[in-house]
């Protein structure tokens, strides 16, 4: 159990440092404004998805779920 212990607790701080650098790689919610001046029609608007930025907003989310689900069973104490 200690092993495991050991394991989910450098998974832990791992995402928790990927997590905070693609959060920081991301645009703010500012730069989508040009929606309001109807610019929204644009390929990159259609293909947001699939784009780079995209990818972070899933990634995001994934990392997210991850460190959520570590915290709560690092927190649980199955492993004292």
């Amino acid at each position: 159990m200690d092993v495991l212990k050991i394991v989910l607790t450098i998974a832990f701080v791992v995402i928790s440092v990927l997590l905070t650098i693609v959060i920081l790689l991301q645009e703010g919610r500012s730069a989508g404004l040009g929606a309001i001046q109807g610019v929204a029609d644009t390929y990159w608007g259609k293909n947001k998805g699939r784009s780079a930025e995209g990818m972070l907003v899933k990634f995001t989310r994934f990392a997210v779920v991850a460190f959520l689900v570590i915290a709560a069973v690092l927190n649980i104490g199955v492993f004292a």
